[in-house]
């Protein structure tokens, strides 16, 4: 059942088997000011109306700041998004879909497009420095050589504005960085999302009050299923993500262009909305709103098994911050239905996009175990013997080629064959890029 289909009638969904095509086609999906702009981009580009859809809600809710926000009870959740273009290969247009929003964010916020888009997350260390709080410390006064007072000196004037837009149009660095022993970019990207102030506990200066981040990624799906381990799709870091398989819309061999007279009207009510947001402290919801919520809200809440239910299990707290931009994109403070449905549209196709892109691991427990040994074993890899040795013999040789064939194709591990004593065995290793480019040895 789809959530379009929990809704009483007036909230807008069509219902059905076909939710999530039906709410594009209707305009739930694309609703408001954000679906204006996604209708006036789309003709003239290869992307992913989706993508360009929820990444626009990630840079206006990062450039909102820390001022909305909605309470659950003793947490506020602010309008910071983590969001992530999933494509199937390097030709799904992800890059294009994310061009256009900055132009047209950049003429409502020209400082925050210029400053507070940055690129390279690397460390734990490095995050908190991008929005750090000013370093103070106390110095003597010496007089002739004696100390007769102390006074405070500033060291670094730390970071004013604590807005940061983390775009990462290769996200498959950071999540190889995540992989480094003592790395803390994990638990510092977990704390960002809820919001807490951030420190460093090796470097107890190093501390960042207050900060707003959101994160916009791009990721092929091989990279993805490689590179996001099994302790980061389970410890909260994955489920802190909206996830969204993008496909290339249409093919435009000369480009396109979107007319300056259609995006104009547009771009100064974003600017109006900006403005709006920036004076809005807390949002609530309308009455309206509430019942359609409670109606929502069992279905968002479920208990899921598995990988799945791990990576979308913050999915009531992800609509719930959709919702609140949507409101705040239509100036308004209060949360309403039309708002709320736009959001449950959006959510279950990452929700969908999720299953599709995770799920079929869950279906092939071997495959799982064979990724998960040439994880361990990444520079030497495994010998045909060696994986049957690591199924503990238990697993037939045939069943062990569909496992390995699968892998294959889903492009996450590769082949080759190591000269031994005369002989010649073949390998398996988890596939890497880098490693590919240069070269195994051995």
């Amino acid at each position: 059942m789809a959530y379009t289909e929990i809704l009483p009638p007036d909230a807008g969904y069509p219902g059905g088997d076909d939710a999530a095509e039906s709410a594009a086609l209707n305009g739930e999906l694309y609703y408001g000011l954000a679906g204006e702009l996604v209708r006036a981009i789309e003709p003239e580009t290869e992307a992913d109306p989706t993508a360009i859809l929820l990444q626009l809600l990630a840079a206006f809710g990062n450039a909102v700041g820390r001022g909305p926000y909605f309470a659950v009870g003793a947490c506020r959740h602010y309008m910071n998004l983590f969001a992530v273009c999933v494509g199937r290969t390097s030709k799904s247009r992800k890059g294009t879909s994310w061009a256009p929003i900055l132009d047209v964010l950049a003429g409502a916020d020209p400082r925050w497009a210029t400053e507070r888009i940055l690129s390279g997350l690397a460390s734990g260390e490095g995050l908190v420095d991008a929005v750090r709080d000013p370093l103070s410390v106390k110095e003597p006064v010496r007089e002739k050589g004696r100390v007769v007072d102390y006074q405070m000196v500033v060291r670094d004037a730390g970071v004013e504005d604590k807005r940061l837009l983390v775009f990462e149009p290769e996200l498959g660095r950071a999540l190889r960085a995540m992989q480094r022993h003592g790395n803390t970019l994990s638990a510092i990207l977990r704390l960002a999302w809820d919001g807490g102030d951030l420190r460093v506990l090796s470097r107890l200066h190093q501390q960042a009050t207050a900060p707003h981040i959101s994160v916009v990624g791009h990721i092929t799906r091989p990279e993805l299923r490689r590179l996001l381990t099994e302790e980061a799709a389970l410890n909260g870091f994955g489920n802190r993500f909206l996830w969204l398989h993008v496909e290339r819309s249409k093919s435009l061999a000369y480009g396109g262009c979107v007319d300056p007279d259609v995006l104009a009207p547009i771009r100064a009510r974003l600017t109006e909305a900006l403005a709006f947001a920036r004076t809005v402290g807390e949002m609530e919801r309308s009455r309206e709103a509430q019942m359609c919520w409670a109606l929502s809200y069992e279905k968002l809440t479920r208990d899921r098994p598995g990988l799945i239910g791990a990576l979308t299990s913050r999915a009531e707290a992800q609509v719930l911050r959709l919702s609140c931009l949507h409101a705040l994109l239509d100036r308004s403070a209060t949360v309403l239905p039309d708002h709320l449905a736009a959001a449950l549209a959006l959510w279950e196709m990452c929700e969908e996009s999720t299953e599709s892109l995770f799920g079929d691991g869950l279906d092939d427990p071997i495959a799982e175990k064979i990724l998960a040994g040439l994880r361990r074993h990444q520079r030497e890899g495994l010998s045909q013997s060696e994986v049957s040795e690591l199924l503990a013999h238990k697993v037939p040789a045939y069943r062990i080629q569909l496992a390995t064939d699968r892998l294959l194709r889903d492009r996450l591990i590769v082949c080759d064959w190591r000269a031994s004593g005369g002989r010649r065995t073949l390998m398996w290793y988890l596939a890497d890029p880098e490693w590919t480019r240069a070269g195994r040895t051995g």
